[in-house]
This record gives C-alpha cells, sequence and structure tokens, in this order.
C-alpha cells in the first residue's frame, strides 16, 4: 500500500518528474503526457460516478481502479510486460472485462439508427466527456509509444474503455432510449 506524508518534494521545480525506477524524465515527456490524460479522465469519471448508483457505480469504481493501475503502468519504463506483485501492469483480462461489461450493456438496446449528440441524462453526458478524454489519453499513448516501449494491453484497454463509455452513456440514457439523434444538415436552412 502507498504510503504518503509529504505531498510536495520540490523535486519537479525543475521540469522533471521520478518514474517508478527511479529516473527522471520531462513533466512534457510523451509519456507523461499520456500519463495526465489518463489521470484526467480518471477525475471525468469521478464526476459521472456522482450521478451514479448500483451497478453502474460499481463499474465507474472498478475502471477509475484500473485507471491508476494504467498510470503505475505507463510510470513503469521497460519492455517487461509481465504483472509482478510490485509491478502493475494492465492485463488482457481487464479488457476482456469491458467488453463483457459492454455485451451486458447492450443486450436489451436498441441499435444506433443515427450518430448521437453527447447529452441525456446527466450521467450519460459526463460519461460522454470522460469518454472524448479516454480518446485523448489513447492519442497520448500512441504517441508515446513511439518514443518508449509502452504495454500493448494499455493501449488495447483505453481503446475499449472508450467504446465501454460509449456503451455506457447510452445505457444511462434509459438503453438508449433518451439518446439525443444527429440529424446531418437540421440547421443548414
Amino acid at each position: 500500500m502507498v504510503k504518503l506524508t509529504k505531498i510536495y518534494t520540490r523535486t519537479g521545480d525543475d521540469g522533471s518528474t521520478g518514474l517508478v525506477d527511479g529516473s527522471r524524465t520531462a513533466k512534457d515527456n510523451p509519456r507523461m503526457a499520456a500519463i495526465g490524460d489518463v489521470d484526467e479522465l480518471n477525475s471525468c469519471l469521478g464526476m459521472a460516478a456522482l450521478q451514479a448508483d448500483g451497478a453502474m457505480l460499481a463499474q465507474i469504481r472498478t475502471v477509475q481502479n484500473d485507471l491508476f493501475d494504467l498510470g503505475a503502468d505507463l510510470a513503469t519504463p521497460g519492455d517487461d510486460f509481465t504483472p509482478s506483485e510490485m509491478v502493475l501492469r494492465i492485463v488482457a483480462a481487464q479488457v476482456a472485462r469491458l467488453e463483457a461489461e459492454m455485451d451486458a450493456m447492450n443486450a436489451d438496446m436498441a441499435s444506433l439508427a443515427s450518430f448521437i449528440l453527447p447529452g441525456g441524462t446527466g450521467l450519460a453526458a459526463a460519461l460522454h466527456v470522460a469518454r472524448s478524454v479516454a480518446r485523448r489519453a489513447e492519442r497520448s499513448l500512441v504517441a508515446a509509444r513511439r518514443e518508449a516501449a509502452i504495454n500493448p494491453e494499455a493501449q488495447r484497454y483505453v481503446n475499449r474503455l472508450s467504446d465501454w463509455l460509449f456503451v455506457a452513456a447510452r445505457f444511462a440514457n434509459g438503453r438508449g432510449g433518451d439518446d439525443i439523434l444527429w440529424v446531418p444538415g437540421a440547421n443548414r436552412s
């Protein structure tokens, strides 16, 4: 368990930050941009959780925990992505769980007849914000992978999570019944 007694260290005053292995990197390094986007995504989910209850709240909290694991994964340099007691790595089972949850949410949901506009219920709107941040986090992961070894399961997780957030938003919109449909060209005249 992590124990923090002092929040400021002054070690980052020079624009660098520490990684899990003790090495330091620039705060604007692509790896750090990805970690920052994952942190922002987690904060968005914290806001969404304020409007959730029951199974949806439990699923959001599980994802939030996964995102902390993901941040630790991204902050661990190297190309050995095997998890251990001391090394957190995103694993295929976490991706599979997202897929199973999406399948369950989609089971009784109407098929899409159009693209949908972000919104509907407060929870759905918050999940759509999180979805757009998840897509940015994925872009950041792709950029980071150009410069350093990044766990492929981490990228799969974030890709699947943006899908999960879309499905969860529709589920929060009365299983798609309260979705706001896009009407192409509706305002041209």
